[in-house]
Order: structure tokens, then C-alpha cells, then sequence
């Protein structure tokens, strides 16, 4: 305990990530994206039974440190604003190790009118222009449907396969907890254990993932008239680095979302959370069609420096707190 006074980064890397912070703000500075500072606390959050949000005292009453400034962010767009990015602080609970901190620094990002592969290209150029100065040695792009790389590993067809054969998928990937898992979880776990190490080196995008991992994105049918979800996520020599939606528009299908969201915590026995009534009043408003990605400023570090632990590109680690 004697060194956990000291920073987990060297003084090389912080300039460095000084540097990153900078050029990251220079990028979308030179686009005419305006950024924007929203709060970090509230008094509602996200109901994603697969997020768990801090809890805080506030004034008598409750709030909770935001998991990402995207609601506010939607609030923004639908009162009038335009192409918008934030860079800051986000929280989640129960996350610490090797790429997960509880208090992290992520970069999210919309843009009116885009779709998402048009904001993927944008990830993609974002990214290129970081490793070059980075000084790495060209960088692949890639792009794969979800059901591409899922069926190229397993042999199954994650748009189609039924729930028992995913099950029974997990079970042998997992353990035999997973017998009674939902098809949403049995995904995450398969495609994170069996597919993800098997992505190739470099920037990879997956896109068209599972219609009931849509989350806050749009559907739409794919290529082989399934209906998929209109999410993307990067990865950066497999490491996930960032996830992207073409944003669902739609306030009563996104209650509908948000309540099947809080009959899986009551069923998964997690503390029960309300729905965020502010952003569905700006949902209810008209939020413009756009396009939307969250990135990991310190896994993208970690990439960028070749860390192994997320502890070497943050001045203090939750760890050393």
C-alpha cells in the first residue's frame, strides 16, 4: 500500500494523453461540431439490466452519476442543436479491472442527418489520423455483419437459431448457469467468448446486431430480410472500443424498450429504476434523424500505447484512490 500514492501513468503517457484530449477536440473543432458540457450527475439513469449506475445522496433526495452523457445529450438535439460532441467523465458500478474502471473518460458524438455507416467511415478516419500519429505502421479496416462473424465461428445463425440452441451454446461456452438465460445475454456471452478473439487485428466494425440488443438504435430488415438492430461496434485490435447507433426516433416503441428493461432487473432481482421522463418528454418532442457513437478514450489509449491495463493510461485507477 506503501506506492499507492502514485499514479499509474508515467509523465511520458499523461503528456500523451494531454496530447490525445487535445486532437480529439482539434477533430471535431475543424468539422464544426460543437461541444457540449452536460451534467455528470442526476437524477435519473439508464435502465439496462445490464448496467448498473452509483447511487448518490444529493441534497435529501437521490441522483445517480451518469453511465454516459447520451441522454442529455439526445435532450439537446431535440431542443434544436445540431452535430454535437462531449468529452468527459462517465461512471458505472461494478466494473474494475484490467479494461474497466468505475469512473472512465468517454467521447460520444452525433450527427443530424447521418447514417450509420456513414458515421462508421467517420470512426474509421478518426481513428486513422490517431495511429498515424501514433506512429503504427498502416492500420486495416474492416466491416462484417454481426451475423457474418457469429455464423463464421459457430456455426449458427444468430438472427434465426432458437433460443434452446443458444442456450446450450452458452452452457458449453459457460456453465450450466446459463441454461435459463434470455437470448439477449446468451449473445453477449457467445459472441464476447467464441467471436471477439477470433476478430482480426486492427479497426473492425460490426454492424446489424441482434433486434433484441437494439437497445437505443433503430431496426431495420438486413440483406436476408431478418430484422436486425441498426447498432454497430468497433473494436480495436479486438479490444471493443466503441458502440454506435442509428437512433431510434420513436418515443413509444423506446417506452416499450425501457419497460422491457425493468421487467428483466425485477426478473435478474436488481434494483428497480425509473424511467428517465425528461428524455422521453424530448423523445415525445421529435428527436431529428441521426447517428450516434460512445468511445472509450482510455481503452483507445491503451491501443494507442500498448498498455495492458487501463491502470497505465489514467493518472489514478479506482485502485489507487
Amino acid at each position: 500500500m506503501a506506492d499507492q500514492w502514485q499514479p499509474g501513468i508515467t509523465t511520458s503517457s499523461l503528456r500523451y494523453r494531454s496530447e490525445l484530449l487535445q486532437k480529439l477536440r482539434n477533430f471535431f473543432y475543424q468539422r464544426q461540431v460543437i461541444e457540449v458540457d452536460v451534467p455528470v450527475l442526476a437524477r435519473s439513469t439508464v435502465t439496462d439490466s445490464n448496467v448498473e449506475s452509483i447511487k448518490s445522496e444529493v441534497s435529501g433526495g437521490s441522483g445517480y452519476l451518469q453511465t454516459s452523457p447520451e441522454y442529455f445529450m439526445k435532450r439537446l438535439l431535440a431542443a434544436g442543436c445540431d452535430d454535437i460532441f462531449c468529452l468527459g467523465k462517465a461512471f458505472r458500478d461494478a466494473e474494475s479491472g484490467r479494461r474497466h474502471n468505475p469512473e472512465f473518460t468517454i467521447l460520444e458524438w452525433y450527427r443530424c442527418g447521418w447514417n450509420e455507416h456513414q458515421l462508421m467511415d467517420e470512426v474509421a478516419e478518426l481513428i486513422t489520423q490517431l495511429t498515424d500519429l501514433s506512429a503504427q505502421e498502416g492500420l486495416s479496416v474492416t466491416k462484417r455483419s454481426y451475423g457474418e462473424c457469429f455464423q463464421s465461428v459457430l456455426g449458427v445463425d444468430p438472427h434465426s437459431a432458437e433460443l434452446s440452441s443458444l442456450r446450450q451454446l452458452a452452457v458449453t461456452v459457460g456453465s450450466q448457469s446459463w441454461a435459463q438465460e434470455s437470448r439477449a445475454n446468451c449473445l453477449d456471452l457467445l459472441f464476447s467468448l467464441a467471436v471477439e478473439p477470433q476478430l482480426s487485428d486492427g479497426l473492425v466494425f460490426i454492424y446489424d446486431y441482434p433486434a433484441c440488443q437494439a437497445a437505443l438504435a433503430q431496426t431495420h430488415l438486413n440483406t436476408h430480410n431478418q430484422l436486425v438492430s441498426r447498432r454497430f461496434e468497433v473494436f480495436f485490435n479486438k479490444m471493443e472500443l466503441a458502440n454506435g447507433y442509428m437512433e431510434l426516433t420513436d418515443a413509444e416503441q423506446q417506452r416499450q424498450r425501457f419497460g422491457k428493461d425493468c421487467d428483466q432487473r425485477r426478473a435478474s432481482n436488481k434494483p428497480e429504476l425509473a424511467i428517465d421522463e425528461k428524455l422521453m418528454a424530448a423523445l415525445d418532442h421529435g428527436l431529428p434523424p441521426c447517428a450516434g457513437v460512445a468511445l472509450g478514450v482510455d481503452r483507445l489509449l491503451m491501443q494507442l500505447q500498448g498498455a495492458t491495463s487501463i491502470d497505465q493510461v489514467m493518472a489514478f485507477s479506482w485502485p489507487r484512490c
